[in-house]
């Protein structure tokens, strides 16, 4: 499995929402220039992000946008699935696996499974709070 530049930038957006939040909305031109990505590319992918809830827009001058939900209350999981679908590397194993003809035979499965449930663990507990707490602790001119 790779992790699309969707998934990536939607990550990157969202923890740029987060580590500059100061009660004001942030404007999408702000966070391409600081995250070097382009804002058509980031237009798209915020509006994924608006239409799950997990950011809301404020419209006019000064308007942007902000998250809905308390950093702590995001996981990497919720974002990547989002952006990405399903976290697995096979069709037999996820939230809805395909139907296998082989899979009562099938010995591979289990690894495909592990390897789901491993990617899993790791997505579902990092939270946007940690990251930004990681952000902090490495200093301002630590890149996102």
């Amino acid at each position: 499995m790779k992790i699309s530049t969707k998934g990536r930038y939607a990550l990157r957006l969202m923890l740029d929402l987060a580590v500059y939040d100061t009660g004001e909305p942030v404007s999408l031109k702000d966070v391409a220039v600081r995250q070097n990505i382009s804002e058509k590319y980031l237009e798209q992918i915020i509006s994924i992000l608006h239409r799950a809830g997990y950011v809301r827009s404020v419209r006019g001058a000064g308007g942007g946008y902000l998250l809905t939900k308390d950093p702590a209350e995001y996981t990497v999981g919720d974002i990547l699935r989002l952006t990405e679908g399903d976290l697995t590397t096979v069709g037999c194993v996820g939230n809805n696996p395909e139907p296998c003809e082989r899979e009562a035979m099938c010995v591979t499965v289990e690894i495909w499974q592990k390897i789901y449930d491993a990617i899993s663990e790791v997505v579902d507990n990092i939270t946007l709070e940690y990251l930004v707490n990681r952000f902090h602790e490495k200093g301002s001119d630590y890149v996102i």
